[in-house]
């Protein structure tokens, strides 16, 4: 039987995206194979701690970005 799979789905900003695509190319792999390792690695250390104990400097940098283009929404 096939492996289920779900889709992920964003809109980046170019520098974010040449950010994935360039560091994806330069390393000899494709961006969904560093999505599918993160997500994995996001798994076991969710196994081990609460969301709210790992990872929050990304998490604070993520809502940043959240919070902006909410306001650039809003004044549309």
């Amino acid at each position: 039987m096939a492996e289920e799979r779900q889709a992920l789905h964003a809109y980046l900003t170019l520098e974010a995206h040449s950010g994935w695509q360039d560091f994806a190319d330069e390393n000899g792999v494709s961006i969904s194979g560093l999505l599918e390792s993160l997500g994995r690695t996001l798994a076991e250390e969710l196994e081990k701690e609460e969301a709210v104990d790992i990872r929050q400097p990304w998490v604070t940098q993520g809502r940043k970005i959240d919070a902006q283009r909410r306001r650039i929404v809003g004044q549309q």
